[in-house]
């Protein structure tokens, strides 16, 4: 549950922002096969990649991970 959440979330973060996968993998510094992987939670992301997404963002963990 949590996994879809935080899926669903990031790519609507990062299609508001007009971000190909490749383009935010760049600017978070992670690749662009993770991002992919986590969009598709088939990657649970670590809280060192937590933390940078939702800092990239200007949103908390807690909404990544769908605590607010």
């Amino acid at each position: 549950m949590v996994e879809q959440i935080f899926a669903k979330r990031l790519k609507e973060l990062r299609t508001e922002k007009g971000l190909t996968q490749s383009e935010l993998a760049q600017k978070v510094g992670l690749t662009q096969r993770k991002i992919s992987k986590l969009e598709t939670m088939e990657l649970t992301p670590s809280p060192q990649m937590l933390a940078n997404l939702a800092r990239f963002f200007g949103v908390s963990a807690d909404y990544f991970l769908g605590l607010e």
